[in-house]
C-alpha cells in the first residue's frame, strides 16, 4: 500500500490532526441498495479532501449479523458484504492516501459476534473445553445454577449473562449477541495481535479501540457483584476496584499492542474510547501505551466560558504529563448531535427527550446550530487533534422522530421500548438537494431523511459563505497556521466571565458564551460562527483573529 501523498514524514503527524469519522453504512451508498459502503466512501473522498481534514476513521465494516450496527463482529480480517470487499477497501486507502488522508479503522476487542466461528464452537464444546476458555463461561448462582453469576448489568438494559442450552451462562456486557472474550486467553491475545498486523499490512494507519477500557476483568471465583448506579459514567466512581471496567490488566494489553503498531514503519497510532475522568483516562496515554484518548469531557461539557475554561485546562494539563495531546471530540456515532444538544434547556435528558419524538422539551434549532458552529471553531482552535462525526460539518440536527417500525439500535428492544436509542445520529448524509435519499445514492436510504434536509446537502451550501460547510472547510485551512506553536495562552484581560479567549501564535480566539454581545479587538478576522455587526460579537459566536 502507498504511504499518503504530500504529507511530511513526521511519526507525530497524529498530535495537530484532524480526523473525520465515516459511520459507513450512513455515509454514501456506491451500490445502491439503500445502505451507505466502501465503495461510496471512496467515491466520496474529494469532500474530505475539500473539507481538509488529515485522516478518516471507519466505523466497523466487519461480516456481522448487525445485532448493534457491525460492533458485532463476526470476522475480524474480512469486509461484510453490505459494505464491499477487500478489495473495495484495497481501493479506499490507496484513494485515500493519494489525497493524503490517512485511514484509521475500529477494533471491537472487548467481544465478538455470536455468529464468530470461536463462539459458535464454544457453544459445541463441552463445560471447561479450551473453545470456552476464550469466552466468559460461568456457572449460575443458586441450588439448581437458575441465576446469573453476577448482578452485572449490559449496557443496552438488562442482566449481562444469558444462558446456554447446557445450563451455564456467558457473559455480555453489551448485546446478548456480543458474547465477552476472556482477555486472560492467551489465544485471544495472539489473535488480536494477529489482526492488528492484518490491517497494519493493508495500509492501515491507526486504530480507534472501542471500549477500550473494558477488555480485563476479574474473574476470580465467587464473582463480585457491583454497586449498581443509575448514571454509567459513575459507575467506576462507586466500584473503586471495578471487577470489568478500568482494570490495570488493560493497560498491559494496551503495551502489547503498541509494541505490534512500533514494529511497523512508520508506527502505527491508537486511540482508546475511554469514558473516565481524565485523572483515571490519562493513566492509558505513554510512549509505551495508547498515542491518545477521547476527551469526552469536552463533548459533555454545558455551554459556558467558565466550564470549557475547567475542561480545556484540565485535559491539556493530563495529557501534556502524559506526553500526548489532547483529543477534541463533539459528537460520534453514540451521541445526540451538537446542532440538537445545544438546542435543548440545560438538564433536558435526552432519553426522555427522544422518547417524546423531540417535543418535550422543545428545542431552539436556531441557538443550537449557533452554538454548535461557535463549539466547533473552539474544537478547531484547540492545540491537539480534533475529530468530527460525519455531518457535523453540515450542521446536521438529531433526527428525533424517527418513526419506531424504523429503529434499529438494539437499545429500543433492550430497554424494552423505554429507550429509541442512537439511531437520530445515524441517518444517512445528504448530498445532494433533490433524489431519493438526497445524493446518499439511487435508492432510499435504510433510515429515512427528514424534510428539509436538502437546504443542509453538501450541494446546497457549497458556495454559500454563511453555510455551515464553508465555515468548516475556512475553518480547516486557517488551522493549520495554528499547528506551528500547540501552546495555547489564556488572554489575561479577556478571558472572563462569559467569554472564553485565548491565544495561539499571532492567532487571538474569542468565544462568547453569553446572552449579550462583546466589543470586537483589533485585528484581521479570520473566520467567524456568526456575522459581526457593528464591530461586536454577538451571543454564541466564537472568532478567530490575526492581530499580528
Amino acid at each position: 500500500m502507498s504511504a499518503p501523498r504530500d504529507t511530511p514524514a513526521n511519526d507525530e503527524w497524529w498530535r495537530d490532526a484532524v480526523i473525520y469519522q465515516i459511520y459507513p453504512r450512513s455515509f454514501a451508498d456506491g451500490d445502491d441498495n439503500g445502505t451507505g459502503d466502501l465503495a461510496g466512501a471512496t467515491q466520496r473522498l474529494g469532500h474530505l479532501a475539500d473539507l481538509g481534514v488529515d485522516a478518516v476513521w471507519l466505523s466497523p465494516f466487519y461480516p456481522s449479523p448487525m445485532a448493534d450496527g457491525g460492533y458485532d463482529v463476526a470476522d475480524h480480517r474480512d469486509v461484510d458484504p453490505r459494505f464491499g470487499s477487500l478489495p473495495d477497501f484495497d481501493a479506499l486507502v490507496e484513494a485515500a492516501h493519494a489525497r493524503g488522508i490517512r485511514v484509521y479503522i475500529d477494533i471491537v476487542p472487548n467481544h465478538t459476534s455470536s455468529a464468530h466461528p470461536w463462539f459458535q464452537a464454544a457453544l459445541a464444546a463441552p463445560k471447561g473445553s479450551p473453545e470456552r476458555d476464550r469466552y466468559v463461561f460461568r456457572d449460575g448462582r443458586g441450588a439448581d445454577g437458575d441465576s446469573p453469576p453476577s448482578n452485572w448489568a449490559s449496557r443496552f438494559g438488562g442482566p449481562a449473562w444469558s444462558r446456554t442450552a447446557d445450563g451455564q451462562w456467558y457473559l455480555h456486557l453489551f448485546h446478548q449477541d456480543q458474547p465477552d472474550l476472556d482477555w486472560s486467553s492467551p489465544a485471544v491475545r495472539a489473535e488480536f495481535e494477529d489482526i492488528l498486523r492484518f490491517w497494519c499490512r493493508r495500509g492501515v494507519d491507526g486504530f480507534r479501540i472501542d471500549v477500550a477500557y473494558a477488555m480485563a476483568k476479574d474473574l476470580d471465583e465467587p464473582l463480585r457483584d457491583v454497586v449498581m448506579v443509575p448514571a454509567h459514567a459513575d459507575e467506576v466512581a462507586a466500584n473503586p476496584d471495578h471487577p470489568f471496567l478500568d482494570r490495570p490488566e488493560v493497560r498491559e494489553i494496551h503495551r502489547e499492542w503498541r509494541r505490534v503498531l512500533d514494529s511497523f514503519t512508520p508506527p502505527r497510532v491508537a486511540i482508546g474510547e475511554i469514558w473516565l475522568p481524565t485523572d483515571r483516562r490519562v493513566r492509558y496515554l505513554g510512549p509505551d501505551k495508547l498515542h491518545q484518548t477521547f476527551d469526552f469531557d469536552f463533548l459533555l461539557c454545558p455551554w459556558d466560558a467558565a466550564a470549557y475554561r475547567e475542561v480545556i485546562d484540565e485535559a491539556v494539563r493530563g495529557a501534556t504529563a502524559a506526553g500526548s495531546v489532547p483529543t477534541w471530540v463533539l459528537g460520534n456515532h453514540d451521541t445526540v448531535r451538537p446542532a440538537t444538544r445545544f438546542a435543548l434547556p440545560p438538564g433536558t435528558d435526552p432519553v426522555a427527550w427522544l422518547m417524546s419524538d423531540g417535543t418535550e422539551p422543545p428545542a431552539d434549532p436556531a441557538t443550537g446550530l449557533r452554538r454548535a458552529r461557535a463549539a466547533a471553531l473552539l474544537k478547531l482552535a484547540l492545540p491537539g487533534s480534533a475529530y468530527i462525526y460525519q455531518g457535523e460539518e453540515l450542521g446536521l440536527p438529531e433526527v428525533a422522530d424517527l418513526p419506531r417500525d424504523r429503529l434499529q439500535d438494539p437499545v429500543w428492544e433492550r430497554s424494552g421500548h423505554s429507550a429509541k436509542g442512537r439511531d437520530g445520529c445515524r441517518v444517512p448524509i445528504p448530498w445532494e438537494k433533490s433524489g431519493p435519499s438526497l445524493g446518499f445514492g439511487r435508492a432510499t436510504g435504510w433510515l429515512p431523511q427528514p424534510e428539509g434536509w436538502a437546504e443542509l446537502s453538501v450541494a446546497a451550501q457549497t458556495g454559500d459563505p454563511g453555510s455551515t460547510l464553508e465555515m468548516y472547510r475556512t475553518a480547516l485551512r486557517a488551522r493549520r497556521a495554528l499547528t506551528h506553536d500547540r501552546a495555547l495562552v489564556w488572554d489575561p484581560v479577556l478571558n472572563t466571565g462569559h467569554t472564553l479567549a485565548f491565544r495561539r501564535d499571532d492567532h487571538l480566539v474569542i468565544v462568547n458564551t453569553g446572552s449579550a454581545p462583546i466589543p470586537l479587538p483589533r485585528g484581521e478576522v479570520v473566520v467567524a460562527s456568526a456575522e459581526l455587526p457593528g464591530g461586536d460579537i454577538p451571543a454564541d459566536t466564537s472568532v478567530w483573529l490575526r492581530t499580528g
